[in-house]
């Protein structure tokens, strides 16, 4: 069955893997300066940047979507603002793609692709958290703990 509205069933697959890249990004470099073939540990990085920018579009085409079910909940600035930063995060993924691909290049350009994508990872990590701080202000207005007493009561 699939979730209606679908945007927040979504918006989870860019954020995890948003806090996951930069980790496995490092790691990557690490186990590469110890004599791995970079070409091999980078593809599993490369895959998870098109996971994110693939998942990040779906993500803001389903809230552009299903903007009328959240609209009337929030303050218009809120939805606004939210709605903004996803559109800004989802240019800078898909920036990030032709860097990540980059790192498969041998020798001195590569690796400084790989270490320019690591502080891109970073960055991105920095948005996405705006972003979802942003999209769960709209959800829970006063706080996750005063939505979830309200349910409860």
């Amino acid at each position: 069955m699939i979730p209606d509205p679908l945007h927040p069933a979504l918006v989870h697959m860019p954020l995890a893997l948003v806090v996951l890249l930069p980790m496995f990004t490092l790691a990557a470099l690490l186990v590469m300066r110890r004599g791995a073939q970079p070409r091999s540990i980078w593809l599993v990085v490369m895959a998870l940047q098109v996971i994110l920018s693939i998942s990040t579009w779906a993500a803001v085409e389903t809230g552009e979507r299903d903007e009328d079910y959240f609209e009337h909940g929030s303050s218009e600035e809120a939805f606004e603002a939210h709605e903004e930063l996803a559109e800004g995060f989802e240019i800078f993924a898909m920036v990030v793609l032709p860097l990540a691909a980059a790192g498969f290049l041998a020798g001195r350009l590569g690796q400084a692709a790989r270490y320019l994508y690591l502080a891109a990872t970073i960055g991105l990590l920095v948005v996405g958290a705006m972003v979802g701080h942003r999209g769960g202000a709209i959800i829970y207005p006063n706080g996750a703990e005063a939505t979830a007493e309200a349910l409860t009561s």
